[in-house]
């Protein structure tokens, strides 16, 4: 199983935001929508072994599992709308039980903390970051959990929190990424088994 944890900082944790504004009024949400989608889907389908929990405001966790998501398609807008009806059901999560407004889909009423806990039992967990180590110098994960921050660094609180949850500090390669790129480029490095296998 590979994981992704997505920290957004300034995305929404009610429903009431615009399909037609997720760039300004979502918080960003268009660039963790295209996070999403490069976590989980192929040139023609989904990722089954995939799961990537979206954290909103480190209020409440977005749960996408590939190996039983529908609905997903390649364009912002519908990802948001995943994100959107989940916020919906944000009343049917009660302490460590999530709601489960669609197939693949479960949104618990955690933060960030929270959620490091609940994938470290899961994964190793892989912090990306500038100032890791490369990841070519790095042994190819069992079970990795990668996190990533939105267009935002990581918060003092935030960075407490990995440097007790991660296992590994790694960055992708010289030059900075955006968060969806950085997911494609360690899904590569996982599928070419650390670029050995091609």
């Amino acid at each position: 199983m590979r994981q992704f944890v997505l920290i957004g900082h300034d995305v929404p944790t009610e429903p009431d935001f615009s399909l037609d504004d997720l760039a300004g009024g979502a918080g960003r949400l268009d660039a963790l929508c295209r996070s999403i989608t490069a976590s989980l889907l192929t040139s023609h389908g989904i990722r089954e072994d995939v799961r990537v929990h979206l954290v909103a405001r480190d209020e409440l966790t977005i749960v996408f599992d590939g190996a039983d998501l529908r609905r997903l398609n390649p364009d912002e807008r519908s990802t948001a709308a995943l994100v959107r009806k989940a916020l919906e059901h944000r009343e049917e999560a009660i302490g460590a039980l999530p709601a489960e407004p669609s197939p693949g889909v479960e949104l618990y009423r955690r933060g960030v903390a929270e959620t490091l806990a609940a994938v470290a039992d899961e994964g190793t967990v892989v912090q990306l970051h500038e100032d890791g180590e490369p990841i070519v110098d790095a042994s190819v994960p069992e079970d990795p959990v990668f996190v990533l921050s939105d267009h935002r660094d990581f918060t003092d609180e935030e960075a407490a929190e990995l440097e007790s949850a991660a296992d590994l500090r790694v960055r992708l390669g010289p030059t900075l990424l955006h968060a969806d790129d950085a997911v494609a480029v360690a899904h590569h490095f996982l599928d070419t088994d650390g670029y050995e296998r091609f």
